[in-house]
């Protein structure tokens, strides 16, 4: 079957255009016949509903009203349609689907002859105004990350690479492991060290097949890296915001493990777009991997996929499962990521990352390319998600005598109303279950009747992350929430300001009543002379 719908398309350019007044996402086409007669407006707005059949089976609406729909005209005369399905992205990876669904539908009026679609894409939008000047073109930034070294990270993060590269995505890797960079082992370009512009002062990014490359094994040329936290932090931000790395839909960070100085650095740095974990079977890895999904809760980057690499091997047909099984499961049930895609030992795969030549180039057509296409498709359909705006979750909360939690979500028939203390009680974190065993380590009836949340907000489109005054960090995934008892509108009886971010009011009104005074502070000259530091 074909690949979850990305549709890529959906993302927060076009969406603000178009999202909600039908008709009004294929506006622009249908003002640019002027002069067109009642009948040629008639057809116009049959071939607006014939192409309302089409879905994004990820968002749920039809690419009308989701602003695919450009530059429509009708020759009523000759029966002849044109127009042009915009995506936000040319890594849509159901784009020919959609035009062959389009010509299908429009085709099947009676009076059309000829109807001729065109594809395009829309330029990279930078994630923030503030941005570096070497990313300002660039749309999407994404961690890939394990917390444990070992288990294939930069295996993944390289054929994700290529496969989103394959789907037709601009796309740019920085190896961000200082101590023990991979990617000059995994690609072979033609230029294997680091050069920087003599006029720009910006680093020139190799590049092989198609993506751009940067790693500090091109500027070390195989030489221990022998430096301390903060000067190898500094090495990988200016590696990532001093490359000039041009128009890229994906920039992916193979990120080293832990959580120390260079991921904190990393991650809050720049608008990280979304993270995709890489785990395996083993217990050992999984209680790592889970710290690091906690890190990126904690800084409110949305997990995209889990990978449970070396998950299986498979003869003669039957799947062997030599390292155990259930890490990834695990890790999208406790945290509510939405997609998890195994990764099985194979030998090719491993041979490819030796010899320079990532198995999603080498070997196109194998299953492990497939594997990765399947990744880079989750990856795209919850890029596009996310910065659609239109799946955005909000909270709220009413101190009322049941304290309740108010939660609002795209494909929820109703809003959700819970208790606190229910909710405070569900949690499956660390601090309250062994996240291996699934045995509880405290007792929910200690938890307060009264208690209330400190602060809430959405957490990608899969969860709700929730501190708690004895300082316990939830990540709360909806489909957890939706098994809690809730209370209907008519019981709750409150009124909810709902947002994506809410945190409690302070108790007191605080305010700054500070005068400003200089700097009493002084230095001696060397001729003996006091000034203040400021004068200095």
């Amino acid at each position: 079957p074909p690949p979850p719908a990305a549709a890529a398309a959906a993302a927060a350019t076009t969406t603000s255009t178009a999202a909600g007044d039908g008709a009004g996402g294929a506006a622009d086409g249908a003002a640019g016949s002027d002069g067109a007669d009642g009948a040629g407006e008639e057809r116009k707005a049959a071939v607006l509903s014939a192409l309302r059949s089409i879905i994004d089976p990820d968002l749920g609406d039809d690419i009308v009203s989701c602003g695919f729909v450009k530059d429509l005209a009708v020759d009523a005369a000759g029966g002849a349609v044109s127009f042009r399905l915009h995506l936000t992205t040319p890594a849509c990876p159901v784009k020919d689907r959609f035009k062959a669904d389009a010509e299908s539908v429009v085709g099947a009026l009676e009076w059309v002859q000829e109807v001729q679609v065109a594809m395009s894409a829309a330029p990279p939008k930078p994630l923030s105004p503030a941005m570096p000047p070497g990313l300002v073109n660039v749309s999407n930034i994404l961690a890939v990350y394990s917390c444990k070294g070992g288990v294939g990270k930069s295996t993944v993060s390289v054929n994700l690479a290529y496969a989103l590269a394959q789907m037709g995505a601009r796309v740019g890797i920085l190896d961000a492991d200082i101590y023990g960079p991979s990617l000059p082992t995994m690609v072979s370009p033609e230029v294997t060290v680091l050069e920087m512009d003599a006029q720009t002062k910006r680093i020139k990014p190799n590049e092989y097949k198609g993506v751009k490359c940067v790693s500090f094994g091109y500027a070390s040329q195989g030489a221990a890296a022998i430096m301390r936290g903060p000067m190898a932090s500094g090495v990988v931000e200016q590696l990532l915001t001093t490359t000039d790395w041009g128009e890229l839909d994906y920039l992916l960070i193979d990120m080293p493990p832990g959580t120390g100085d260079i991921q904190l650095t990393l991650c809050q740095g720049v608008p990280l777009t979304a993270a995709v974990v890489v785990t395996t079977p083993q217990k050992l890895a999984f209680v790592d991997v889970a710290k690091g999904v906690r890190m990126f809760a904690r800084l409110r980057v949305p997990c995209a996929a889990v990978v449970e690499n070396m998950a299986h091997f498979e003869v003669d047909g039957v799947k062997h499962f030599p390292f155990g099984k259930g890490s990834g499961e695990r890790i999208c049930q406790a945290y509510g990521v939405p997609n998890l895609i195994e990764v099985p030992i194979e030998p090719d795969l491993s041979a490819a990352g030796d010899c320079g030549e990532p198995a999603v180039v080498s070997a196109p057509a194998s299953a492990t390319a497939r594997t990765f296409g399947e990744l880079g498709a989750a990856v795209v359909k919850e890029v596009s998600k996310i910065r659609s705006g239109r799946t955005d979750i909000l909270v709220g909360f009413c101190g009322t005598e049941d304290r309740l939690i108010a939660i609002d979500a795209p494909g929820m028939e109703r809003r959700l109303l819970l208790r606190a203390v229910d909710v405070r009680r569900a949690d499956r974190g660390a601090a309250s279950v062994d996240e291996w065993t699934g045995e509880r380590l405290t007792d929910p009836a200690d938890v307060p009747e009264d208690i209330e949340p400190q602060e809430m907000a959405a957490l990608g489109n899969y969860a709700v992350q929730i501190l708690w005054p004895d300082g316990l960090n939830q990540v709360a995934p909806l489909d957890q929430l939706q098994d809690l008892p809730a209370l209907t509108a008519e019981q709750g009886g409150a009124e909810f300001d709902m947002q994506r971010q809410w945190a409690q009011p302070p108790e007191i009104e605080v305010v700054d009543e500070s005068e400003e005074v200089a700097d009493p502070r002084m230095a001696m000259l060397d001729d003996g002379t006091e000034v203040q530091m400021p004068a200095l």
